[in-house]
């Protein structure tokens, strides 16, 4: 029986202890909620956390937005980045997964190996020779060069987590309609495709979110506050020389963070099996 309390009180106090750190790691996030609800001055000069007179003022001004496009304009191209990656990356890394992992060509391992060592250069080996490219084609300051290059397969980490993934898929499962005349495109689509469904979940979903949190790309190719998302529609809130509206700022912050936990909660079981399929079992 003493035992049997012991472990019962190990098991308490070790949930204890996640749910501690939990809260410490959640503490800036409940803070900055807690702040788009106070005002501009009792943000800094009140030490309370939570907000002595609550105000919806700064999401009502917030949504307002900067130079004359409202923050519904800035979630608007969000989407519609996000959406255009999303289905790049899923068709493209797909294709060349499934050519990797199911297809026999000549230099298949050459290629792969190249595939993998782009994973070993940083982005700011790239940034440099891609904006001079994108510069010359006349592509600065739209939406082209964060969403037409994700059409061919330049993200290496998908195409690796789907490698893993559909070399768990039986290759008799594909004979037989390999055997009934289906092409190679005929399988793609409406064999492996199916059958890759977490996984391409997994794609999605990361790249929702690194498409939605991106700020050092689009704040070199965008210009025109009628083409900003909504990290850089945040920036514009900060004023370097005048008055900051830090009460809107923590405001949209909040809005932003929305699509992400309700893509993560939604999401989750797929997020899961999608990773553990492409990964533990390959």
């Amino acid at each position: 029986m003493s035992v049997h309390n012991q472990n019962e009180k190990k098991e308490i106090l070790f949930h204890f202890l996640i749910v501690l750190f939990g809260l410490i790691m959640l503490y800036p996030l409940l803070w900055m909620l807690s702040a788009s609800f106070k005002t501009n001055n009792e943000i800094f000069q009140a030490l309370n956390f939570l907000p002595q007179n609550p105000t919806i003022e700064n999401y009502t001004n917030g949504w307002k937005g900067v130079s004359g496009y409202s923050f519904g304009r800035f979630f608007l191209n969000s989407f519609f980045i996000a959406g255009l990656c999303i289905i790049g990356n899923i068709l493209s890394c797909s294709m060349a997964a499934y050519a990797f992992a199911k297809l026999d060509f000549k230099l298949r391992n050459l290629l792969f190996s190249i595939m993998m060592v782009t994973l070993m250069l940083p982005l700011h080996v790239k940034l440099i020779p891609q904006y001079i490219v994108f510069s010359k084609l006349g592509w600065v300051n739209t939406y082209l060069p964060l969403t037409l290059p994700r059409f061919f397969a330049v993200e290496g980490f998908f195409i690796f987590l789907l490698i893993q993934f559909m070399r768990n898929i039986s290759n008799e499962l594909l004979e037989s309609p390999r055997i009934d005349g289906c092409g190679t495109f005929r399988i793609y689509f409406s064999f492996i495709m199916p059958l890759s469904v977490p996984a391409l979940f997994t794609v999605a979903i990361f790249t929702f979110i690194w498409s939605w949190n991106d700020f050092l790309s689009q704040v070199i190719y965008l210009s025109d506050p009628s083409t900003f998302t909504v990290t850089l529609a945040l920036r514009m809130f900060i004023d370097a020389t005048g008055t900051s509206s830090w009460g809107s700022l923590f405001a949209m912050s909040c809005l932003s963070l929305l699509p992400l936990f309700i893509l993560f909660i939604v999401f989750q079981r797929y997020l899961v099996e999608g990773i553990a399929a492409g990964s533990i079992k390959g």
